[in-house]
């Protein structure tokens, strides 16, 4: 694994207060030699079988994860909880070593009832940590309607991802159709540090689910995290992409989840630094990345230094930031701008939306001009995305909006710099 940081200038004025922002970028271990067969892998899907299910969902999702079946080895772990007002083990996790029988039960499942979403996922944790091994696990909970019994809350659903993630079982979400709660899903793939995903069609549900199997085939990094140790003179420091953060003391702890081979990530961090009194190189903070590389299991921590060297103010005048650094920082304060849009969509205020919505887009439309070459590509694709989501605001397409902005913001935050692994061929 390989870390380095960027800071966006690399001087501050004595006896002033100043703001420095960090860009951390990680590179993930590449696949390892093929040296006898890779070590088994757990996945337990939770899949949404309530009314609003029946017709093109169920029988999408269930193809899906029928095909996905034939990718995985008979060593793999594979589990499916389906729900409705009601839980069923559908079939019990544990080694794949009856295919056409697992594939028989999955096809059995047919949408009625209600939609107990938090009996379903809970369920389904339960049977994820029953079988995963030193590699974990990782949930993939499936879901196209608004829970309307059991827990409801996110922050409680949340906590219960969260927690599971420290036991090693990541949560992801996949959002089906227009009519589920984008909040809800959220906050369980942001707590669980896996994937929130949205499809409003079968094909894409389908493509989606079958991501989350290569994703999980090719990892070669699990439970990493960004330590963040400040100096004693520095006030505070912000993780700028959508992680789930803990503070303790004088050091900030973001978890990252799962790498795949050879994958690149950018964590933007700001640094308040109060006025520094002495000239001369200070230290403003240490990060240590800490990651269990795949598959021997073993864990690595790398630590990073960061230093500012302090000068006068006629010196730090003439300073010129970063524009790489500086782009970034405006990349991820543009998809903070569209998860608040995302959140006034939830809760039918579409005028406040399109006011952030707005905002983001002569933000990223100034960036483009002073914009470095290589990063043009990036925003010109954000401004894209921005224009799809003011059109359906503007046109009362509301839930759609929504859930696009919550997903879009979601993997260009939490995720950012990730490319998709390649699609790995069929296990004999």
């Amino acid at each position: 694994m390989h870390l380095s940081a960027h800071l966006d200038v690399d001087v501050i004025a004595v006896e002033t207060d100043d703001r420095l922002s960090v860009l951390i970028e990680l590179t993930a271990p590449p696949a390892p030699a093929a040296a006898g067969p890779r070590p088994p892998s757990t996945l337990q899907v939770v899949l949404d079988r309530s009314g609003s299910m029946h017709g093109d969902r169920i029988e999408g999702a269930k193809t899906a994860l029928i095909g996905l079946i034939d990718r995985l080895d008979p060593a793999d772990h594979f589990g499916l909880v389906a729900f409705n007002n009601q839980v069923e083990v559908t079939v019990p996790a544990g080694p794949l070593t009856d295919k056409p029988a697992v594939k028989q039960a999955i096809a059995q499942v047919y949408a009625r009832g209600g939609t107990d979403l938090s009996a379903g996922y809970l369920r389904g944790l339960q049977e994820a940590k029953r079988v995963a091994g030193a590699g974990g696990a990782t949930v993939l909970l499936v879901s196209d309607g608004h829970a309307n019994a059991g827990v409801t809350d996110p922050d409680q659903l949340g906590a219960v991802a969260a927690k599971a993630y420290a036991e090693r079982i990541t949560s992801s979400t996949l959002g089906f159709g227009l009519g589920y709660d984008e909040r809800l899903l959220s906050a369980i793939a942001r707590s669980g540090s896996g994937n929130e995903l949205f499809a409003e069609e079968a094909d894409t549900a389908g493509a989606l689910i079958a991501g989350e199997v290569g994703g999980l085939l090719s990892q070669t990094a699990q439970a990493a995290s960004l330590l963040i140790k400040v100096a004693p003179h520095v006030r505070a420091v912000q993780v700028v992409n959508d992680l789930p953060v803990t503070t303790t003391g004088d050091a900030v702890l973001a978890e990252l989840g799962s790498f795949y081979a050879d994958e690149k990530r950018k964590i933007l961090l700001t640094f308040d630094i109060p006025a520094i009194p002495a000239l001369g190189l200070t230290e403003v903070a240490t990060c240590e990345f800490t990651w269990v590389e795949l598959p021997g299991l073993t864990q690595h921590t790398v630590t990073v230094p960061l230093h500012v060297n302090v000068v006068p103010g006629d010196q730090a005048a003439g300073r010129v930031p970063d524009p790489i650094v500086r782009t970034e920082l405006l990349y991820q304060q543009v998809q903070q701008t569209k998860r608040r849009a995302s959140g006034y969509l939830s809760a039918s205020s579409a005028r406040a939306a399109l006011a952030e919505i707005r905002q983001a887009q002569r933000a990223v439309d100034e960036a483009l001009d002073n914009a470095p070459d290589f990063l043009r590509a990036d925003l010109a694709e954000e401004a894209s995305s921005l224009a799809y989501l003011a059109e359906q605001t503007e046109h009362g397409s509301i839930a759609r909006a929504a859930k696009y902005s919550s997903a879009d913001a979601s993997y260009k935050s939490r995720n950012r710099g990730r490319t998709l692994p390649p699609t790995p061929d069929p296990a004999p």
